[in-house]
Protein backbone atom coordinates (compact mmCIF):
# COMPACT_ATOMS: atom_id res chain seq x y z
CA UNK A 1 0.00 0.00 0.00
CA UNK A 2 1.17 3.36 -1.03
CA UNK A 3 2.46 5.88 1.62
CA UNK A 4 -0.37 8.30 2.26
CA UNK A 5 1.40 10.72 4.65
CA UNK A 6 3.54 10.43 7.98
CA UNK A 7 1.42 10.92 11.13
CA UNK A 8 3.02 11.44 14.55
CA UNK A 9 1.25 10.81 17.66
CA UNK A 10 1.68 12.17 20.85
CA UNK A 11 -0.13 11.48 23.81
CA UNK A 12 0.27 10.06 27.24
CA UNK A 13 -2.90 7.65 26.82
CA UNK A 14 -1.21 4.60 25.44
CA UNK A 15 -5.20 3.75 24.15
CA UNK A 16 -5.47 6.45 22.09
CA UNK A 17 -1.65 6.10 20.76
CA UNK A 18 -2.34 2.46 20.44
CA UNK A 19 -6.01 3.08 18.70
CA UNK A 20 -4.66 5.90 16.83
CA UNK A 21 -2.04 3.42 14.98
CA UNK A 22 -5.14 0.99 14.52
CA UNK A 23 -7.00 3.03 12.49
CA UNK A 24 -4.40 4.96 10.32
CA UNK A 25 -2.21 2.15 9.48
CA UNK A 26 -4.56 -0.37 7.29
CA UNK A 27 -5.24 2.83 5.42
CA UNK A 28 -1.83 3.73 4.28
CA UNK A 29 -0.49 6.06 6.39
CA UNK A 30 2.64 5.60 8.23
CA UNK A 31 2.31 6.22 12.04
CA UNK A 32 5.03 6.86 14.66
CA UNK A 33 4.05 7.59 18.72
CA UNK A 34 5.64 9.29 21.25
CA UNK A 35 5.03 9.27 24.85
CA UNK A 36 5.58 12.43 26.31
CA UNK A 37 5.87 15.85 25.23
CA UNK A 38 9.97 15.56 25.53
CA UNK A 39 9.88 12.64 23.34
CA UNK A 40 7.25 13.99 20.79
CA UNK A 41 9.59 17.59 21.09
CA UNK A 42 12.55 15.20 19.43
CA UNK A 43 11.55 13.45 17.53
CA UNK A 44 9.60 17.00 15.68
CA UNK A 45 13.40 18.12 15.62
CA UNK A 46 14.78 15.64 14.25
CA UNK A 47 12.64 14.07 11.66
CA UNK A 48 9.92 15.02 9.13
CA UNK A 49 5.74 14.93 9.70
CA UNK A 50 3.00 15.64 7.39
CA UNK A 51 0.54 15.59 10.03
CA UNK A 52 0.94 15.97 14.19
CA UNK A 53 -1.51 14.36 16.33
CA UNK A 54 -1.09 15.77 19.91
CA UNK A 55 -2.71 16.09 23.06
CA UNK A 56 -3.18 19.40 24.74
CA UNK A 57 -2.26 18.24 28.36
CA UNK A 58 0.60 15.74 29.09
CA UNK A 59 2.66 15.60 32.45
CA UNK A 60 5.49 16.99 31.12
CA UNK A 61 4.06 19.69 29.30
CA UNK A 62 1.31 21.54 27.05
CA UNK A 63 0.55 20.31 23.48
CA UNK A 64 -0.27 24.00 22.40
CA UNK A 65 4.00 24.96 23.50
CA UNK A 66 4.69 22.61 20.73
CA UNK A 67 2.91 24.05 17.83
CA UNK A 68 5.50 26.71 17.51
CA UNK A 69 8.64 23.87 16.63
CA UNK A 70 6.33 22.24 14.48
CA UNK A 71 5.49 24.74 12.00
CA UNK A 72 9.09 26.55 13.03
CA UNK A 73 10.45 23.45 11.27
CA UNK A 74 7.85 22.89 8.39
CA UNK A 75 5.31 26.03 8.08
CA UNK A 76 2.93 23.23 6.03
CA UNK A 77 2.77 20.32 8.84
CA UNK A 78 -0.95 19.95 10.36
CA UNK A 79 -0.96 20.01 14.07
CA UNK A 80 -4.04 18.63 15.22
CA UNK A 81 -4.95 18.97 19.05
CA UNK A 82 -6.63 15.77 21.07
CA UNK A 83 -8.57 17.36 24.05
CA UNK A 84 -11.13 16.68 26.01
CA UNK A 85 -14.71 18.02 26.87
CA UNK A 86 -13.04 20.81 29.47
CA UNK A 87 -10.04 21.95 27.16
CA UNK A 88 -12.23 22.68 24.58
CA UNK A 89 -10.80 26.65 25.19
CA UNK A 90 -7.89 25.77 25.19
CA UNK A 91 -8.14 24.37 21.34
CA UNK A 92 -9.86 27.10 19.97
CA UNK A 93 -7.03 29.21 21.62
CA UNK A 94 -4.20 26.51 19.85
CA UNK A 95 -5.97 27.02 16.53
CA UNK A 96 -5.24 30.66 16.79
CA UNK A 97 -1.70 30.02 17.26
CA UNK A 98 -1.59 27.64 14.41
CA UNK A 99 -2.68 24.41 15.24
CA UNK A 100 -5.14 23.12 11.89
CA UNK A 101 -8.56 21.67 13.66
CA UNK A 102 -8.92 19.11 17.04
CA UNK A 103 -10.12 16.68 18.07
CA UNK A 104 -12.30 16.00 21.16
CA UNK A 105 -11.65 12.64 23.51
CA UNK A 106 -13.62 9.81 22.68
CA UNK A 107 -13.62 10.32 19.14
CA UNK A 108 -14.68 7.71 16.83
CA UNK A 109 -12.28 5.91 14.02
CA UNK A 110 -14.48 7.75 11.29
CA UNK A 111 -13.94 10.85 12.36
CA UNK A 112 -10.23 10.57 13.13
CA UNK A 113 -9.74 9.46 9.34
CA UNK A 114 -11.81 12.38 8.38
CA UNK A 115 -9.70 14.62 10.37
CA UNK A 116 -6.31 12.88 9.06
CA UNK A 117 -7.64 13.07 5.32
CA UNK A 118 -9.15 16.51 5.49
CA UNK A 119 -5.80 17.62 6.95
CA UNK A 120 -3.60 15.98 4.75
CA UNK A 121 -5.28 17.48 1.53
CA UNK A 122 -4.81 20.87 3.39
CA UNK A 123 -1.18 20.86 3.45
CA UNK A 124 -1.29 19.30 -0.22
CA UNK A 125 -3.42 22.42 -1.41
CA UNK A 126 -1.08 24.88 0.74
CA UNK A 127 2.05 23.20 -0.51
CA UNK A 128 1.06 23.43 -4.58
CA UNK A 129 -0.43 27.14 -3.95
CA UNK A 130 3.06 28.08 -2.61
CA UNK A 131 4.76 25.71 -5.53
CA UNK A 132 2.46 27.82 -8.22
CA UNK A 133 3.22 30.65 -6.64
CA UNK A 134 6.90 30.36 -6.72
CA UNK A 135 6.82 29.57 -10.56
CA UNK A 136 4.59 32.74 -10.70
CA UNK A 137 7.92 34.66 -8.77
CA UNK A 138 10.46 33.07 -10.95
CA UNK A 139 8.03 33.61 -14.47
CA UNK A 140 8.04 37.35 -13.66
CA UNK A 141 11.59 37.16 -12.88
CA UNK A 142 12.47 35.70 -15.98
CA UNK A 143 10.13 38.34 -17.47
CA UNK A 144 11.44 41.11 -15.87
CA UNK A 145 15.23 39.86 -16.90
CA UNK A 146 14.38 39.00 -20.24
CA UNK A 147 12.98 42.75 -21.46
CA UNK A 148 16.27 44.06 -19.26
CA UNK A 149 18.43 42.22 -21.57
CA UNK A 150 16.28 43.24 -24.61
CA UNK A 151 16.53 46.68 -23.56
CA UNK A 152 20.31 45.92 -22.59
CA UNK A 153 20.47 44.58 -26.13
CA UNK A 154 19.03 47.85 -27.67
CA UNK A 155 21.21 50.02 -26.46
CA UNK A 156 24.34 48.30 -27.08
CA UNK A 157 22.57 48.07 -31.08
CA UNK A 158 21.67 52.27 -30.82
CA UNK A 159 25.12 52.70 -29.22
CA UNK A 160 27.26 50.68 -31.58
CA UNK A 161 25.26 52.31 -34.53
CA UNK A 162 25.82 55.99 -33.02
CA UNK A 163 29.68 55.12 -32.27
CA UNK A 164 30.05 53.29 -36.17
CA UNK A 165 28.35 56.52 -37.80
CA UNK A 166 30.30 59.30 -36.11
CA UNK A 167 33.50 57.16 -36.68
CA UNK A 168 32.88 55.94 -40.49
CA UNK A 169 32.93 59.87 -41.67
CA UNK A 170 36.41 60.74 -40.16
CA UNK A 171 37.93 57.11 -40.94
CA UNK A 172 36.84 57.39 -44.72
CA UNK A 173 37.99 60.87 -45.07
CA UNK A 174 41.16 59.78 -43.64
CA UNK A 175 41.44 56.79 -45.82
CA UNK A 176 40.67 59.30 -48.84
CA UNK A 177 44.10 61.41 -47.76
CA UNK A 178 46.02 58.38 -47.74
CA UNK A 179 45.17 57.22 -51.02
CA UNK A 180 45.78 60.65 -52.32
CA UNK A 181 49.49 60.78 -51.05
CA UNK A 182 50.71 56.76 -52.35
CA UNK A 183 49.10 58.40 -55.87
CA UNK A 184 52.11 60.79 -55.64
CA UNK A 185 49.41 63.70 -55.80
CA UNK A 186 50.79 65.39 -52.94
CA UNK A 187 54.25 65.05 -53.80
CA UNK A 188 57.03 62.51 -54.34
CA UNK A 189 57.73 59.79 -51.55
CA UNK A 190 60.40 57.68 -50.44
CA UNK A 191 60.24 54.24 -49.96
CA UNK A 192 59.96 54.13 -46.27
CA UNK A 193 56.96 57.17 -46.31
CA UNK A 194 55.86 54.80 -48.78
CA UNK A 195 55.79 51.14 -46.96
CA UNK A 196 54.17 53.29 -43.72
CA UNK A 197 51.43 54.91 -45.75
CA UNK A 198 50.75 50.92 -46.98
CA UNK A 199 50.70 49.91 -43.72
CA UNK A 200 48.34 52.86 -42.39
CA UNK A 201 45.75 52.22 -45.09
CA UNK A 202 45.56 48.42 -44.33
CA UNK A 203 44.73 49.20 -40.74
CA UNK A 204 42.30 51.85 -41.75
CA UNK A 205 40.71 49.05 -44.45
CA UNK A 206 40.28 47.01 -41.25
CA UNK A 207 38.98 49.47 -39.32
CA UNK A 208 35.97 50.57 -42.22
CA UNK A 209 35.33 46.84 -42.05
CA UNK A 210 34.59 46.50 -37.98
CA UNK A 211 32.73 49.82 -38.68
CA UNK A 212 30.50 48.74 -41.29
CA UNK A 213 30.12 44.88 -39.69
CA UNK A 214 28.65 46.91 -36.68
CA UNK A 215 26.51 49.14 -38.93
CA UNK A 216 24.81 45.83 -40.71
CA UNK A 217 24.76 43.67 -37.10
CA UNK A 218 22.51 46.43 -35.52
CA UNK A 219 20.95 46.72 -38.26
CA UNK A 220 19.67 42.87 -38.76
CA UNK A 221 18.58 43.36 -35.04
CA UNK A 222 16.51 46.50 -35.28
CA UNK A 223 15.40 47.59 -38.82
CA UNK A 224 16.02 44.42 -40.61
CA UNK A 225 13.90 42.86 -38.16
CA UNK A 226 10.71 45.34 -38.50
CA UNK A 227 10.72 44.51 -42.09
CA UNK A 228 7.79 41.65 -43.06
CA UNK A 229 9.16 38.52 -44.91
CA UNK A 230 7.85 38.92 -48.73
CA UNK A 231 8.90 36.74 -51.91
CA UNK A 232 12.47 37.09 -52.67
CA UNK A 233 14.32 35.78 -56.29
CA UNK A 234 16.76 33.49 -54.94
CA UNK A 235 18.70 33.49 -58.05
CA UNK A 236 18.50 37.48 -58.68
CA UNK A 237 20.23 37.87 -55.22
CA UNK A 238 22.12 35.00 -55.78
CA UNK A 239 23.68 36.32 -58.99
CA UNK A 240 24.61 39.91 -58.10
CA UNK A 241 26.38 38.50 -54.57
CA UNK A 242 28.65 36.28 -56.90
CA UNK A 243 29.22 39.14 -59.73
CA UNK A 244 30.77 41.30 -56.31
CA UNK A 245 32.89 38.39 -55.27
CA UNK A 246 34.16 37.21 -59.11
CA UNK A 247 36.66 39.60 -59.17
CA UNK A 248 37.98 38.21 -55.63
CA UNK A 249 37.88 34.80 -56.50
CA UNK A 250 39.73 35.46 -59.42
CA UNK A 251 42.89 37.42 -58.32
CA UNK A 252 43.28 33.88 -55.85
CA UNK A 253 42.83 31.72 -58.28
CA UNK A 254 39.76 30.00 -57.09
CA UNK A 255 36.96 28.54 -58.52
CA UNK A 256 33.71 29.92 -57.26
CA UNK A 257 30.50 27.51 -58.89
CA UNK A 258 26.95 27.68 -58.52
CA UNK A 259 24.52 24.68 -58.44
CA UNK A 260 21.25 26.47 -58.95
CA UNK A 261 17.99 24.20 -60.17
CA UNK A 262 16.39 25.91 -63.93
CA UNK A 263 12.81 26.82 -61.93
CA UNK A 264 12.67 30.39 -60.72
CA UNK A 265 12.67 30.02 -56.69
CA UNK A 266 10.76 32.44 -54.41
CA UNK A 267 11.54 32.07 -50.56
CA UNK A 268 10.43 33.59 -47.83
CA UNK A 269 13.01 36.58 -46.81
CA UNK A 270 14.42 40.51 -47.36
CA UNK A 271 16.30 40.91 -50.17
CA UNK A 272 19.03 43.12 -48.36
CA UNK A 273 18.71 40.10 -45.50
CA UNK A 274 19.19 37.12 -48.01
CA UNK A 275 21.85 39.17 -49.58
CA UNK A 276 24.28 39.92 -46.52
CA UNK A 277 23.67 36.33 -45.37
CA UNK A 278 25.54 35.32 -48.96
CA UNK A 279 27.90 38.21 -49.16
CA UNK A 280 29.07 36.82 -45.69
CA UNK A 281 29.09 33.33 -46.14
CA UNK A 282 30.60 33.69 -49.90
CA UNK A 283 33.01 36.68 -48.87
CA UNK A 284 34.37 34.31 -45.72
CA UNK A 285 35.10 30.96 -47.98
CA UNK A 286 36.93 33.29 -50.35
CA UNK A 287 38.90 34.62 -47.61
CA UNK A 288 39.49 31.40 -46.13
CA UNK A 289 40.14 29.36 -48.78
CA UNK A 290 43.86 29.04 -50.06
CA UNK A 291 45.03 30.34 -53.75
CA UNK A 292 43.93 27.17 -56.17
CA UNK A 293 40.80 26.33 -53.88
CA UNK A 294 37.48 26.55 -54.81
CA UNK A 295 34.25 27.46 -53.13
CA UNK A 296 30.61 25.99 -54.64
CA UNK A 297 27.00 27.00 -53.98
CA UNK A 298 24.44 24.32 -53.56
CA UNK A 299 21.11 24.75 -53.96
CA UNK A 300 18.60 22.06 -52.97
CA UNK A 301 14.94 22.05 -53.78
CA UNK A 302 12.72 20.23 -51.06
CA UNK A 303 9.46 20.24 -50.81
CA UNK A 304 8.41 23.44 -48.96
CA UNK A 305 11.89 24.56 -48.71
CA UNK A 306 15.03 24.99 -50.39
CA UNK A 307 18.73 24.58 -48.65
CA UNK A 308 21.43 26.68 -49.32
CA UNK A 309 25.21 25.30 -48.91
CA UNK A 310 28.28 27.59 -49.43
CA UNK A 311 31.05 24.69 -49.37
CA UNK A 312 34.80 25.64 -49.57
CA UNK A 313 38.43 24.14 -49.27
CA UNK A 314 39.44 26.39 -46.83
CA UNK A 315 40.99 26.06 -43.87
CA UNK A 316 38.71 24.37 -41.76
CA UNK A 317 37.68 25.42 -38.28
CA UNK A 318 39.07 23.71 -35.25
CA UNK A 319 36.76 21.17 -33.45
CA UNK A 320 36.80 23.14 -30.00
CA UNK A 321 36.07 26.35 -31.91
CA UNK A 322 32.68 25.76 -33.85
CA UNK A 323 30.85 25.67 -30.73
CA UNK A 324 31.77 29.68 -30.37
CA UNK A 325 31.12 30.19 -34.46
CA UNK A 326 28.90 33.25 -34.79
CA UNK A 327 29.32 34.77 -31.49
CA UNK A 328 30.10 37.80 -31.32
CA UNK A 329 33.82 39.07 -32.09
CA UNK A 330 34.27 35.90 -32.27
CA UNK A 331 37.43 33.88 -34.71
CA UNK A 332 38.65 30.81 -34.88
CA UNK A 333 42.27 30.38 -33.39
CA UNK A 334 43.26 29.38 -37.07
CA UNK A 335 42.51 32.20 -38.35
CA UNK A 336 44.29 34.53 -36.08
CA UNK A 337 47.32 32.37 -37.14
CA UNK A 338 46.85 32.68 -40.74
CA UNK A 339 47.38 36.74 -40.27
CA UNK A 340 43.97 36.68 -42.54
CA UNK A 341 42.42 39.55 -41.16
CA UNK A 342 38.70 39.88 -40.12
CA UNK A 343 36.36 41.80 -36.86
CA UNK A 344 34.44 38.04 -35.57
CA UNK A 345 31.03 39.52 -36.55
CA UNK A 346 30.10 38.64 -39.70
CA UNK A 347 28.86 35.21 -38.45
CA UNK A 348 26.96 36.91 -35.97
CA UNK A 349 25.32 39.22 -38.67
CA UNK A 350 24.49 35.59 -40.56
CA UNK A 351 22.93 33.70 -37.53
CA UNK A 352 20.68 36.91 -36.45
CA UNK A 353 19.19 36.81 -39.94
CA UNK A 354 19.04 33.13 -40.41
CA UNK A 355 17.05 33.13 -37.24
CA UNK A 356 14.92 35.81 -38.62
CA UNK A 357 13.83 33.59 -41.85
CA UNK A 358 13.01 30.81 -39.17
CA UNK A 359 15.98 28.54 -40.03
CA UNK A 360 19.13 28.07 -38.26
CA UNK A 361 23.00 27.97 -39.03
CA UNK A 362 24.48 24.38 -39.65
CA UNK A 363 28.25 24.18 -39.90
CA UNK A 364 30.48 20.91 -40.60
CA UNK A 365 34.18 21.68 -40.99
CA UNK A 366 37.27 19.93 -40.75
CA UNK A 367 40.68 21.43 -39.60
CA UNK A 368 42.76 21.84 -43.07
CA UNK A 369 40.19 20.48 -45.39
CA UNK A 370 36.98 22.98 -45.34
CA UNK A 371 34.12 24.33 -44.17
CA UNK A 372 30.09 23.75 -45.56
CA UNK A 373 27.60 26.37 -43.99
CA UNK A 374 23.87 25.66 -44.42
CA UNK A 375 20.68 26.92 -44.00
CA UNK A 376 17.11 26.66 -44.62
CA UNK A 377 14.53 29.14 -46.29
CA UNK A 378 10.57 28.63 -46.83
CA UNK A 379 9.43 28.50 -50.27
CA UNK A 380 7.27 31.35 -50.74
CA UNK A 381 3.81 30.13 -51.48
CA UNK A 382 1.95 33.26 -51.88
CA UNK A 383 0.31 34.52 -55.04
Amino acid sequence: MNNKGRILIIDDEEGVRKGCCRVLQPQGYVAETAISFRQGLQKIQEDGFDLILLDVIMPDGKGIDLLEPILGRDPEAVPVLITGYANVELAVEAIKRGAYDFISKPFTAQMLLLTVEQGLQKRKLSMETKRLQAIERHASELAEAKKQAEKLSEFKSAFATMIAHELRSPVGAVQSLVRTLLRGLAGGLNEKQTEILNRIEIRLDSLLELINDLLTLAASKSLESEKPLQAVNLQSVLKHVLEHFNNDALEKQIALKCSVPDQVIKVEATEDGLGTILENLIGNAIKYTPTGGSVNLEITVKWDNVQVSVVDTGIGIPDQDLPHIGDEFFRAGNAYQCHIAGTGLGLSIVNALVKRFGSRLEIKSQEGTGTIFSFNLLLWRGE
